[in-house]
């Protein structure tokens, strides 16, 4: 229905219409300040979190003290700006402990226990956190993020098998469960204890069936050695596929490696467990860990007080192992920068990490980064 009085209508539209006006004029209109700039830049950018340790190149003593102005950066051969440093009293541990239990690492496990736990009573603080898996035909998760006692006591309680080993998908697990369960800004760290060699993963499993399957019925007419070369090849293809997931998955998880070879120069005796430590060693590379292969004697010889005096050296080589361990994650810092390049999704973006003044210092950081959305 029109209204009787269309002036009257207009009249009040205009009234609202300059009302509206005055109100909006006597609004001071923001203007942009440093903050809101840092704000925006800050929206748009890609926070890259890089664990960083600083030891004395030296000793091996942890460097403490470090602050953003000591680091320089670059990402792709471009300056970046360190935006915030956190120190290892500050940041949290996330860590998991992975062992070994098949026959391969039998001979030394009782020493690697008690030294593992004995490293995480000794690393660990009041708000650090540590899991444990074994490495075994699966990767099975024995204690669940927790204090420093629990994960010890269920380090102590492991039992070794004679079962094959799923090292591969065990890392992953590993990198995975750290991604999902580590809060944000912490350290997150892998621990392995292990030769590194790989007989049971899903992928490694499904290629050696696969490798078999190709060969159809010729497969009952190989002898050993031609079974067991189809079995390595087969074996191998699948495990450099393996190599590169597992690495990007530390990655994507912001996860440092380290890894302990309880088969100590061993590892050389056949092309399995040289692949093995190569693999380990890879994996700390790309994550500014470390591989350590620790140089054991042999405990099995025919001569007993032999056999006891190599074992007493063997525990101080594995209790100076894990110290020097403790050492780089009590050296650890967390430095933090924006990234304001546009990279496409993932590519692999390489960071260059350093100290303004590095001498006497050596440094261990992640060789970069995949990108994401």
């Amino acid at each position: 229905m029109r209204s009787k009085f269309p002036g009257k209508a207009i009249l009040g539209s205009i009234i609202c219409l300059f009302l509206a006006l005055s109100a909006a004029a006597q609004t001071p209109t923001p203007t942009p300040s440093k903050q809101t700039d840092e704000e925006v830049i800050k929206v748009s950018s890609r926070l890259v979190e890089v664990p960083v340790s600083v030891t004395d190149s030296a000793t091996g003593q942890p460097v403490s003290g470090l602050t953003a102005n000591d680091f320089r950066i670059s990402e792709e051969g471009r300056a970046q700006k360190v935006e915030n440093v956190g120190t290892a009293d500050v940041v949290p541990l996330e860590i998991v402990i992975l062992f070994d239990i098949s026959a391969s690492t039998d001979a030394m496990f009782k020493f690697e226990q008690d030294t593992a736990a004995k490293f995480l009573q000794d690393v660990l603080r009041p708000n650090d956190r540590a899991a444990v898996f074994t490495v075994g035909a699966k990767p099975i998760l024995i204690q669940p993020r927790d204090t420093a006692e629990k994960a010890t006591a269920a380090i102590k309680a492991i039992t070794p098998t004679k079962e094959f080993t799923a090292f591969y998908d065990s890392v992953s697990a590993a990198a995975e469960y750290l991604r999902q369960n580590a809060p944000e800004h912490t350290r997150r760290v892998v621990v392995v204890v292990s030769d590194g060699e790989d007989t049971n993963s899903t992928r490694i499993a499904s290629a050696i069936q696969n490798g078999y399957r190709k060969a159809g019925q010729n497969v009952n007419k190989l002898d050993d050695k031609a079974l067991y070369q189809l079995t390595v090849t087969s074996r191998n293809e699948a495990s450099m596929s393996e190599r590169a997931r597992v690495g990007r998955q530390l990655q994507d998880a912001d996860t440092v490696f380290y890894s302990i070879n309880p088969a100590g120069s061993s590892y050389q005796l056949n092309k399995m467990s040289s692949f093995g430590q190569e693999n380990m060693q890879q994996f700390a590379d790309q994550t500014g860990g470390s591989a350590f292969l620790p140089k054991f004697a042999p405990i099995d010889t025919k001569d007993n007080l032999q056999n006891e005096s190599n074992m007493k050296r063997n525990r101080e080589t594995l209790d100076k192992i894990f110290n020097q361990l403790a050492s780089e994650l009590r050296a650890q810092y967390l430095v933090q920068y924006y990234s304001e390049s546009e990279f496409p999704q993932g590519k692999f973006v390489k960071l260059d990490v350093g100290l303004k003044n590095q001498s006497g210092r050596r440094i261990r950081a992640r060789q970069g980064y995949y990108a994401k959305p």
